[in-house]
């Protein structure tokens, strides 16, 4: 398995592909260990930049793949040279695939009725030996204990090895770090893709995705919740990355002058 990693502004990232990504949580899941995974964009990396608890529960996931172009380039440049993206709704297909052959149990949980309803009918077709043994739409207000334990108690019953988690950042790894030791099974946070591959939202066309401008395409749809998300943070992102390059550099510089001195 790979195990390269860099920390990006405070925020461990795996190096990983799709293959490596699902071999991880092939073991994980076989052997009903209780763990969570990331994708993460520059959205979540600046969020943690912030946010110090959010921050640490990234840092205790047990992978963070580079969902975004800009974390790719950013493994890139701090030498994972060949990093590719590991998109998260990609990764929720690429996992489908794999449970399918593998026999093992998946769970879905976030988003609405309605759109698990759709969600659940679109993988069945795309994957039909894949075994979905519940669903869940928890309510978008804050849980009570009782509520938190009750979801807890369901997604044991259902005997699931991986549990995927649309709730969006931060809402989704803060419920993972809380079940951990909770729940015996592998726990992936997807964001959007609940969205995406129900039909709800369209997803941007790959070659958009292949020219790094995703970003347009869900401002465009989205442009009041998204601007600032996308305006602001990506640039905060590029000045304070390429700061982080550049204290590396000097860093390097530096050592280097005394070893040769």
């Amino acid at each position: 398995m790979i195990s390269q990693q860099v920390s990006i502004l405070g925020t461990r990232v795996n190096g990983t592909s799709y293959t490596d990504a699902c071999d991880r949580i092939s073991q994980w899941a076989s052997t009903r260990q209780s763990c969570y995974i990331v994708a993460a964009n520059v959205h979540v990396v600046m969020t943690a930049y912030s946010n110090r608890a959010y921050r640490k529960i990234l840092n205790h996931a047990a992978l963070v793949t580079p969902d975004g172009m800009p974390l790719v380039w950013g493994l890139r440049r701090l030498g994972i040279k060949h990093q590719s993206r590991v998109y998260g709704p990609d990764l929720m297909l690429a996992w489908c695939d794999r449970a399918a052959q593998e026999h093992l149990p998946i769970y879905l949980y976030g988003g609405t009725e309605d759109m698990l309803q759709r969600l659940v009918k679109n993988l069945q077709h795309q994957f039909p030996q894949l075994l979905i043994v519940g669903t869940h739409a928890p309510p978008f207000r804050p849980l009570s204990p009782a509520e938190e334990s009750a979801d807890i108690a369901t997604i044991h019953q259902s005997g699931a090895a991986v549990v995927f988690v649309g709730l969006g950042c931060p809402k989704q790894e803060e419920w993972m770090a809380r079940q951990q030791g909770k729940i015996n099974a592998v726990m992936v946070g997807v964001g959007a893709a609940f969205a995406f591959h129900s039909g709800t939202v369209s997803q941007a066309p790959r070659w958009m995705m292949a020219w790094s401008l995703e970003w347009l395409y869900r401002l465009y749809q989205e442009p009041r919740r998204l601007w600032r998300r996308y305006v602001v943070n990506n640039t905060a992102f590029l000045l304070l990355f390429g700061l982080q390059l550049m204290n590396r550099a000097m860093r390097s510089i530096l050592g280097t002058g005394h070893s040769a001195s």
